[in-house]
Parts: structure tokens; C-alpha cells; sequence
């Protein structure tokens, strides 16, 4: 019985779904539509955790520790540093790495290299190159190195010379901001855009069950049970979504593939066409659930009406 009510459903749907073509037409590109930005904002969100994510990974701290400080104390507590949770790496550079690097950034300049030689002994400290987990961390991790035991010499003097959170505080603190605007603002953007579509969808696919009022009146009068009349609306539903879902995904191929060299120039380490067919399981899933279920749930809603009546 139920596996009959089932077949019926589905071909009454079909039905319904060319005969009322004009409507379903509609549906559909309006479920395109949404889709489609729904799909644009999980690329969006991607090209910007990523360059977000790369961003992140140019901050740092640099300590330097003085000239006389052994090299033996200098990786304990990179060790010490590195054992923390908030630490994501801490790269040592010594004296004399920091002279050769030195000497290469400034090759052309015959002043610098002339002033270099006349003091006789290499003046460039050991240094720590300390990458946090998050943005946010690096105020700890200062707060860290002044209270830390280990960065305290024989004679309780500090073996750190300098410490570059200041220097880079405000820009440390305005990347943090600005990670977090970003993703308030997407989260925001998202939720009103997919709340607008839903209203569409809703909407139009009303429309489609108007057109069937006498229809599903008849269907009442002669005794069908809510599930045997809602059903072929809801299939409808969850058809236009289908279809939807299919036109957006075969779209996303050419236009992700014109716009993967632009958006790797612009965002720097993302192929937004690369990205698309690494994930396209994960968005082919997506964009599919998602279409069906809007085209499924508003009419189920849209329905409600008629049944009720």
C-alpha cells in the first residue's frame, strides 16, 4: 500500500511538474538563482580563509637575545616556547645566519657592507621568529618571555634584548579585527541572502500550488489522506530543486575556470577553479541537499494553506 502511494506520488508529480510549466520554469531559475549565491559564498568564503590563513602565517615576533647569550640557552627555550599551546613554531636564527642574510639583502650596498667590515665583529644577534596559533596569542606569549625563568642569564639579567610585540602590536591587533569583521560580515551576508531565497522560493512555488486549489479541494472531497495530496507538491518541490542544483553545478565549471588565474592573482594562493574540482564531492552534496530540501520544505509549507481550508 505504502510502495503504491509512493509511485502515485512521484507520477503525479511528474505531472504536475510539465503541466504546470510556466510555473516549474520559474521555480527553477529562482532556485538557480539562490543557489548559485549560496555556491558563490562558499567559494567567497573559502578565497578569504585562505588568504586570511596566509596572512596569519606572515605575523610574528621576533626576539632577539644579546650578543653573549649561548646558543645551548637560546634553543631551550625555543624548546620552552615551542611546548606551548599558543605557539604554532618558534625558528631560531643565529648570529652568523643573520650576518649572511644580512650581507645578501644588502649586496648593492656598498656603504652598509663597508660599515660592517670597519666594526670588525659581527654586532647582529641570535634571534626566535615566534609564529602564534591565532593573532590573539602574541600578547601572552610577550607576557611569556618577560616572566620566564629561562630567559634569565647567570647573573639574573634577561638574555633577551628586544622583543618586536610592540613594533607590531597595533598591526597584530588590526589584522585580528579585521579576520573577525570579515567573518562576522560573511556570516551576516549569508543569513540574509539565503533568508531572502527561501522567501522567493516559498513564494513562487505558491504560485504553482495556487494553480491546483480546485484540484486538491476535489481531492479532499473524495476523501485523500493530507500525505497523498501534499506528496506530488512536495516531489515537485524537491524536482525544481534538483534540477536547480544541476544547472548551478555545470555552471560553476566554466566560470570557475575563467576566473582561476584572477582570483589566484588577486587572493594569492587561491585557484577558485582548483579549489571547485577538489571539492566538488563536498559541493556537488551541498548545493544538491540544499536545493532539494528548499524546493521540498517550501512546498510542503506552501500546501499547508489549501489543506487546512
Amino acid at each position: 500500500m505504502l510502495l503504491t502511494t509512493f509511485r502515485r506520488v512521484v507520477k503525479t508529480g511528474f505531472v504536475n511538474f510539465w503541466r504546470n510549466g510556466f510555473v516549474s520554469v520559474s521555480s527553477v531559475v529562482v532556485m538557480t538563482i539562490t543557489l548559485f549565491v549560496l555556491g558563490c559564498l562558499i567559494f567567497l568564503n573559502a578565497m578569504l580563509t585562505a588568504s586570511l590563513e596566509a596572512l596569519k602565517d606572515k605575523v610574528d615576533v621576533n626576539v632577539y637575545f644579546t650578543t653573549d647569550t649561548p646558543e645551548e640557552k637560546i634553543l631551550a627555550l625555543r624548546d620552552t616556547l615551542t611546548a606551548l599551546p599558543e605557539v604554532k613554531e618558534a625558528v631560531y636564527t643565529s648570529r652568523e645566519e643573520a650576518l649572511v642574510r644580512f650581507e645578501e639583502r644588502h649586496k648593492d650596498d656598498a656603504i652598509e657592507l663597508q660599515a660592517l667590515k670597519e666594526l670588525g665583529d659581527n654586532p647582529l644577534r641570535a634571534s626566535l621568529a615566534v609564529k602564534a596559533t591565532d593573532p590573539s596569542h602574541y600578547e601572552a606569549i610577550n607576557t611569556f618571555l618577560k616572566s620566564d625563568p629561562a630567559t634569565l642569564s647567570a647573573d639574573g639579567a634577561s638574555v633577551v634584548a628586544h622583543v618586536n610585540w610592540n613594533d607590531n602590536k597595533m598591526a597584530i591587533e588590526r589584522l585580528g579585527q579585521f579576520i573577525d569583521g570579515i567573518q562576522l560580515f560573511g556570516l551576516a551576508v549569508s543569513i540574509v541572502l539565503v533568508s531572502a531565497s527561501v522567501l522567493i522560493v516559498f513564494n513562487t512555488i505558491r504560485i504553482a500550488i495556487y494553480v491546483s486549489r480546485e484540484e486538491i479541494s476535489v481531492m479532499r472531497l473524495v476523501g485523500a489522506t493530507d500525505l497523498y495530496i501534499r506528496g506530488p507538491f512536495v516531489f515537485e518541490g524537491m524536482m525544481c530543486g534538483f534540477i536547480a542544483a544541476l544547472i548551478t553545478l555545470v555552471s560553476y565549471y566554466p566560470l570557475t575556470l575563467w576566473l582561476g588565474p584572477a582570483t589566484q592573482r588577486f587572493f594569492g594562493s587561491v585557484n577558485v577553479f582548483t579549489y571547485y574540482t577538489g571539492h566538488f564531492g563536498q559541493i556537488f552534496l551541498t548545493i544538491m541537499v540544499v536545493g532539494m530540501f528548499l524546493g521540498g520544505f517550501s512546498s510542503f509549507l506552501a500546501v499547508k494553506k489549501y489543506l487546512r481550508a
